[in-house]
């Protein structure tokens, strides 16, 4: 049975669009300056990985992102930038649910020992996962607009 407002599809597209608007916060919350000028993102997660009392994750750290803190700056700040405006906009949002999934589970397992923290990516995760089996791209999208997906 439908609410009286609004049906199961279009109640996946406002969680859809609520994950994306969550997503667009993330990145217009950043000191822009900071963040990509002096890396500080990245240094705070540097300080976070070299404590880690997993061993993949400080070994990772080191591997990937440590090389490139300027690099992976970019990679994230625009990745969340991305994501947000394709989950509002429906626009390959399988893709960024997939891949907002991801960078959850990447801020998950870099975080696990702040649980404030958690809760918020925790809860992203679950959304991403309910829109995508819920297939909350067929409402309020591009990606329906244009018969994707």
């Amino acid at each position: 049975m439908d609410s009286i407002w609004l049906g199961g599809a279009e109640w996946l597209a406002v969680l859809r669009i609520g994950l994306g608007v969550w997503w667009l916060e993330s990145w217009r919350h950043k000191d822009k300056k900071a963040w990509f000028q002096r890396g500080s993102g990245i240094a705070w997660a540097a300080e976070i990985a070299e404590k880690h009392r997993w061993t993949p994750v400080r070994t990772g750290f080191e591997a990937v992102v440590a090389p490139h803190p300027r690099l992976m700056a970019y990679v994230v700040a625009y990745a969340e930038l991305s994501l947000g405006l394709g989950l509002i906009l429906g626009l390959l949002t399988p893709v960024a649910l997939l891949g907002g999934l991801l960078l959850n589970a990447i801020y998950f397992v870099l975080m696990v020992h702040d649980w404030a923290e958690q809760g918020q990516n925790s809860m992203m995760a679950l959304i991403s996962v309910v829109g995508f089996f819920g297939m909350a791209w067929q409402t309020w999208s591009i990606d329906a607009w244009l018969g994707w997906f």
